[in-house]
């Protein structure tokens, strides 16, 4: 018997449903900044804390794009709110020695005295002015535990249930009792941070054990009567240093079990705007999962061989943040600013929110530089390139990201500008962008810095022709040929792009 027209219609249906690719969840954008708690908040005012200070955390950022404010309610030796299953900072080191912890004691417990509980006071400051509150939890460690538990004193880390139940017991409590909008898992802050998850040796099969916890407390969250609790982790840049502490992403991903992801590493604070987080976008496709890679609050600083720190200027923080909506990002996480947070900060916080108004703005793009600690975790990065002595025709390839498109954003000017130590004017030095070679470029020559002008050079091209395209880009330098008398090699410290637009092309 020959099916009717209406099981034929139906049929066809089936079958196309079956074939079509699953519809894609889309993922809420966000803007989010993270306060620590400490820095730049209770170990700052003086007790006892006025009402004016324990709202600043939620005042310096309401008014920009941030609509989230992460708080870390915790940094692995006790909580900054008197909670009822876990140790209050503090609790175990008094008499203080230090001012700061003193200071964090005696300007909760004046809130405490007066009726108040710190981080309600946040809680519901943060909602009065429209932003959600997110508590952030650093994961391997916390106040009060076993000292045996920490991988760095020969424990499990992680392993240990007591210390998996207990973090459960603070989670949901934020959840439940304080009911903040979302709780961070932060798994990202080791080293440096937190003792390490998990012994390397056991990352593999702990990786199943984490996946069903990280489920545990998503179900807990999401199971609490009125409007379910957003999950967030943070987790490494790469899914090899990922696995290597037992976090199977792709596997929280596939399954839904948290709503955002922010790769970070706590190691290093340099900002990136090359972050190799594209495997999270990609995996988080049509799951509803969010990416908010994070800005990190420094463009150089100690562990990449800066005599200071130095936060990034707004055209800096615009390349960055350009290259992640670029690749995927939902939305844009940063913390740590120049604090108190001046005009330059707010516009910075209000920019990320929004693709759009950066566009055509003026950025800088500051390749980042290695550390040695983050680069014997996995996270490597171009620079420094040392070429150690004149080879011709050996280039050394750097490769990097630009979100614009100057051929229809049409900027009033590209410069790129290399920094080279050890270089002198007769060295035969040659830099190709794209294959092509920037002799023909117009090319200014300065000191690399005011203190030793002779150690170093700037090239900086003035690119006419030959301009980064949109995309990656491959910048390669050789050392072709030194002067007589002249030996050993340079080494290309610092590439920079500036890319400056203003009213009229």
């Amino acid at each position: 018997m020959k099916p009717s027209r209406r099981q034929l219609l139906q049929l066809t249906a089936t079958a196309a449903a079956t074939a079509a690719p699953p519809a894609e969840k889309p993922a809420k954008r966000r803007t989010l900044y993270y306060n620590d708690a400490r820095h730049y908040y209770l170990f700052v005012f003086e007790p006892p804390m006025r009402l004016e200070d324990a709202w600043r955390p939620v005042d310096e950022v309401a008014g920009t794009a941030v609509d989230t404010l992460v708080y870390g309610v915790e940094r692995g030796d006790g909580l900054f709110y008197p909670s009822k299953v876990g140790m209050r900072f503090g609790a175990d080191i008094q008499p203080f020695t230090l001012s700061a912890y003193w200071r964090v004691w005696q300007n909760m417990q004046s809130l405490i005295d007066r009726g108040l509980d710190p981080l309600e006071v946040l809680r519901d400051r943060a909602r009065a002015k429209g932003l959600d509150f997110f508590a952030s939890v650093r994961m391997s460690s916390h106040g009060g535990m076993n000292p045996k538990f920490k991988v760095t004193e020969g424990g499990r880390g992680m392993a240990h249930p007591a210390l998996r139940d207990h973090q459960f017991a603070v989670l949901e409590e934020l959840a439940v009792r304080y009911r903040v909008d979302g709780i961070e898992l932060d798994f990202a802050a080791a080293p440096g941070g937190m003792p390490p998850i998990v012994r390397q040796e056991e990352a593999k099969t702990f990786a199943p054990v984490l996946t069903d916890y990280v489920g545990r407390i998503a179900r807990m969250a999401r199971a609490r009567s009125g409007k379910p609790c957003h999950v967030a982790a943070r987790v490494y840049p790469t899914e090899a240093m990922c696995l290597g502490q037992g976090m199977d992403v792709r596997a929280w991903l596939r399954s839904g079990i948290v709503d955002s992801v922010t790769p970070m590493l706590y190691i290093d604070f340099n900002l990136d705007p090359d972050m190799p987080f594209a495997w999270l976008t990609e995996a988080a496709k049509s799951t509803g999962t969010a990416v908010y890679p994070m800005l990190q609050p420094y463009a150089r600083d100690e562990a990449t061989g800066s005599a200071v720190r130095i936060a990034p200027s707004p055209e800096v923080m615009r390349a960055a943040a350009a290259n992640y909506w670029d690749r995927g990002a939902d939305g844009l996480y940063t913390w740590f600013m120049n604090w108190p947070l001046g005009n330059a900060e707010r516009r910075m916080l209000s920019e990320l929110g929004d693709p759009d108004l950066i566009r055509r703005e003026t950025k800088r793009y500051v390749l980042r530089r290695r550390s040695k600690q983050a680069t014997e975790l996995g996270y490597a990065a171009a620079l420094p390139v040392e070429i150690k002595s004149a080879s011709p025709g050996r280039g050394y390839a750097v490769r990097f990201h630009v979100t614009d498109d100057v051929a229809s954003t049409q900027p009033r000017e590209v410069v790129l500008r290399v920094l080279v130590t050890n270089l002198v004017m007769a060295d035969e030095f040659s830099v190709r962008l794209n294959g092509q070679p920037l002799a023909g470029e117009p090319i200014l020559h300065s000191a690399g810095n005011s203190v030793s002008p002779y150690s170093a050079l700037w090239l900086e091209y003035r690119l006419v022709k030959n301009r980064p395209r949109r995309g990656e880009n491959v910048l390669e330098v050789s050392l072709d040929r030194r002067p007589a008398k002249l030996q050993g090699g340079v080494t290309v410290e610092e590439i920079e792009v500036l890319i400056e637009y203003g009213t009229y092309g």
